[in-house]
């Protein structure tokens, strides 16, 4: 038995911990009653079933963690593969697939955690306690029996409402995340234009929604307690009565049973146990809640299909290929280039250039038609707002491929990098952030380009490499990507009439 089953028998070691408490707190108590000594006995149950308590709080702690943090980062791989690395029928913003990624599976995990273990050990702790009070008084498992009807419909009727609340609150989250990331994004054009204050109110109102539905959650929360906690104290109080009168034969019927001073103890010191499981689930509901939520939103991810198993490039081939966005259609789209050569993409700007390119490299999911299945080694993408992290260029050229200075400088030179260098006079040690602050919008096509270039691979994608340009920068990168189709196969989206002139084919969308 592994996992949250695993962890979840291990409360019933924690409930016969307190059973032997429970019988050596009565046994002990009922001795000094009439006046003897605590027997033996009582104390080595009282001292055992106090360490079988520890033992198993321990024990469930650490397999549920672990068993959590399993599940957590299986989670997050399947978001990760299907955000990053597989075809989406829409778009994601960065922010919203951040919380999808990392706080929804974050919230899985403390579901399996905390909440998991105790479900299972709820489905027959109560009953086995109830099986156990039986044993010392049939009345008395009847009380705990008939609160527990009540109880039931109250939480559920209260855990509907705070799921509720829970799938708003991660909704709530999702759209912040997504806004807030993408305003930082675009921070210089906010301060541009001036618009800081309009912004600021965008956040703060979903600032303020986020905390409206965290609230509607708590209470929520407090609610399901509330109802817990009731019906808790009155099950120990209904059994604290009950004892009580009929140890002193103050009844107002006839007792059905007779009941000794150790058994009313007995039976007394087990009535918490009943709503203990139901108390820690309840400490655990918040968790449940937002664990079953989040559950739900991944579920709603498209499923990673099978891709067709792709061999060695041997050209590439679009058929039919039709992309479907809200409001807008892509295509259809033909075109075929083999293992060499250059086609270039044309089209006004938004008519779904940079989206084919996405579709080639199986980054987008199609509508309608086929692509010529290319595996992602075989693929170098150039793109207009390229990849950049903090460190040297000398670190960003590396993530196409590990190389040498000379190798590097060679093909720096190639995409028409070298005099910026020798005038900044750092060469490859260039500092740079996520940004390219300090690059223009065409130092940073080129960048990408060379990248391209260094990764070796036999499709190169190419989005508006020539753009923000001069006419001879152009015209250099443009015999550099026409040298390249004699060796690569090149897909160029461009709105260059130079480039499309010495391409072998125009596709325009």
């Amino acid at each position: 038995m592994r996992g949250p089953n695993a962890s979840g028998a291990l409360w019933l070691i924690d409930l016969a911990g307190a059973t032997l408490f429970a019988w050596g707190i009565a046994s002990g108590i009922a001795a000094l009653a009439a006046g003897s000594a605590v027997p033996a006995d009582a104390l080595v149950a009282l001292i055992g079933g106090g360490l079988m308590r520890g033992a198993a709080a321990i024990l469930v702690n650490r397999v549920a963690i672990r068993s959590a943090q399993a599940i957590g980062r299986d989670t997050r791989r399947r978001v990760t593969a299907r955000l990053l690395g597989e075809p989406l029928p829409a778009p994601v913003a960065i922010g919203e697939a951040a919380t999808l990624a990392l706080d929804h599976s974050r919230a899985i995990e403390l579901f399996h955690a905390r909440y998991a273990p105790i479900r299972f050990a709820v489905a027959l702790a109560p009953l086995i306690t109830i099986a156990i009070v039986a044993l010392a008084s049939l009345v008395a498992a009847g009380i705990l029996l008939a609160t527990l009807v009540p109880f039931v419909i109250g939480m559920i009727l209260a855990g509907t409402l705070a799921r509720q609340a829970s799938e708003r609150q991660l909704a709530a989250m999702a759209q912040l995340s997504a806004l807030f990331v993408d305003r930082i994004r675009t921070l210089p054009i906010i301060r541009h234009f001036r618009a800081e204050e309009r912004i600021a109110r965008q956040v703060d109102a979903a600032a303020h929604d986020l905390a409206d539905r965290t609230m509607a959650v708590l209470r929520a929360a407090f609610l399901s307690s509330a109802v817990l906690e009731f019906f808790a104290a009155l099950s120990v109080a209904l059994v604290a009565v009950y004892c009580g009168f009929s140890l002193l034969g103050l009844l107002p019927f006839p007792d059905p049973e007779t009941l000794t001073f150790r058994e009313a103890m007995f039976a007394l010191a087990m009535a918490p146990e009943f709503y203990l499981p139901m108390r820690r689930l309840a400490a655990a509901y918040h968790e449940k809640q937002l664990g079953e939520a989040a559950e739900l939103v991944l579920a709603e991810l498209p499923e990673v299909l099978p891709r067709a198993r792709a061999g060695r490039f041997a050209g590439l081939a679009v058929e039919g290929a039709r992309i479907d966005w809200p409001g807008k259609s892509i295509g259809p789209v033909d075109l075929a280039i083999g293992i060499h050569g250059l086609v270039a993409l044309t089209g006004p700007t938004g008519s779904g250039k940079t989206s084919l390119l996405a579709a080639i490299a199986g980054q987008v999911r199609l509508s309608a038609g086929s692509i010529t299945p290319v595996a992602a080694d075989d693929i170098a993408w150039a793109a207009q707002r390229p990849l950049i992290l903090p460190g040297s260029l000398r670190d960003n050229l590396a993530l196409a491929r590990p190389a040498g200075d000379d190798e590097l400088a060679a093909v720096v030179a190639g995409v028409g990098l070298a005099p910026m260098l020798a005038r900044r006079g750092i060469g490859l040690d260039l500092p740079l952030d996520h940004l390219g602050s300090g690059l223009s919008g065409g130092e940073r096509r080129r960048l990408a380009l060379a990248r391209a270039i260094l990764a070796g691979r036999p499709l190169i994608l190419a989005d508006e490499p020539t753009a923000d340009l001069d006419s001879s920068s152009a015209e250099a990168i443009i015999a550099l990507l026409r040298a390249l189709s004699s060796s690569h196969a090149l897909i160029v989206a461009t709105h260059d009439p130079t480039l499309v002139a010495v391409a072998d084919r125009e596709v325009r969308l």
